[in-house]
């Protein structure tokens, strides 16, 4: 088709294409995905009730109250103090407030994920930028270590680690950071290769730039919008991992809340109280979904390709 002939539709797609996305396309391609606008009003309603969570509820997620174990959802039960105070989500086995676990919970679980992928991203990505560009041995020693690193499975390790040295949201953000930087160096790698010798690298090399210039000012920034999706599914990985490692007793220990670890003590009382169980399953059920489905839109909008569907 010319472009005498061309369609407003086709000219309208092709201004998409080649304009820079801003803030407001972002919040008006956003509200034209309902599932994901519904998916980023959780995360935002999940980061905000586990930042404030000492606002948002009157109970000690750690006091006991022996005399309101397992008290159904909408229970109304009095405290150690003598206050009778709702339960929304009910209480546990030791009578503590389910929904004032799962926002603390909630604490540790984006704790886990957004701090070992900011280390692990930060460590990976540089190691590919380097390997990509320059290649050589440096390359040859960087992508052998990884290739060590994904020839075993990272929970494996980190499973094997923490059962060395002990639990702890210390301890799990280390070890995941340090087994799962791989996946980020890969990735940079391969997109530096692409780039190394592009006409805008040798442009720069033309005029004197240096090389710490050229990777962190002209080739990183041509990878931050598939290393963000990477990232936002990576913290849904490490929030279900840290979920596993504690429902086996490797992760954070009791009487610390964590998603999984309330999952593992509810199994034992799953007929008399199925809500000890269902609620922090359905939290990291709900909570990895909206991930996944948020760095699945962040991956199209940022395709020039494809955003044009949602930004005309």
């Amino acid at each position: 088709m010319s472009a005498d002939t061309e369609t407003p539709v086709d000219a309208a797609a092709t201004e998409a294409r080649e304009s820079r996305v801003t803030g407001r396309d972002l919040i008006r391609a956003l509200f034209r995905e309902p599932i994901t606008l519904l998916a980023v009003i959780f995360l935002i309603c999940l980061v905000f009730g586990a930042v404030f969570a000492p606002w948002l509820t009157p109970f000690d997620p750690l006091l006991p109250n022996i005399f309101a174990g397992r008290e159904p959802p909408l229970s109304e039960v009095a405290g150690p103090d003598g206050v009778v105070r709702l339960h929304i989500l009910g209480t546990d086995a030791l009578g503590r407030d389910m929904l004032t676990r799962l926002l603390y919970g909630a604490r540790a679980s984006l704790t886990v994920g957004l701090v070992s992928v900011a280390i692990s991203g930060v460590i990976g990505t540089t190691l590919g930028l380097v390997a990509g560009y320059y290649g050589g041995r440096i390359e040859s020693l960087i992508m052998r270590t990884v290739d060590a690193f994904m020839a075993v499975p990272s929970l494996l390790i980190a499973l094997f680690v923490l059962f060395l040295i002990g639990g702890g949201l210390v301890n799990m953000v280390i070890i995941f950071a340090a087994v799962r930087w791989v996946v980020y160096a890969r990735l940079a790698r391969g997109i530096t290769l692409s780039y190394r010798q592009s006409s805008f690298v040798e442009a720069a090399r033309s005029i004197g730039a240096s090389d710490a210039r050229i990777i962190f000012r002209h080739i990183l920034p041509n990878m931050v919008s598939p290393l963000l999706v990477l990232g936002t599914l990576e913290i849904a990985l490490l929030i279900l991992s840290e979920a596993g490692l504690s429902f086996l007793g490797f992760g954070l220990q009791p009487p610390e809340p964590s998603w999984g670890l309330m999952i593992a003590r509810g199994r034992e009382y799953l007929r008399e109280a199925w809500w000890m169980i269902t609620f922090p399953g359905l939290a990291i059920f709900l909570t990895t979904l909206s991930l996944n489905l948020l760095a699945n839109w962040l991956r199209t909008i940022t395709d020039p390709v494809q955003r044009w569907r949602w930004l005309i």
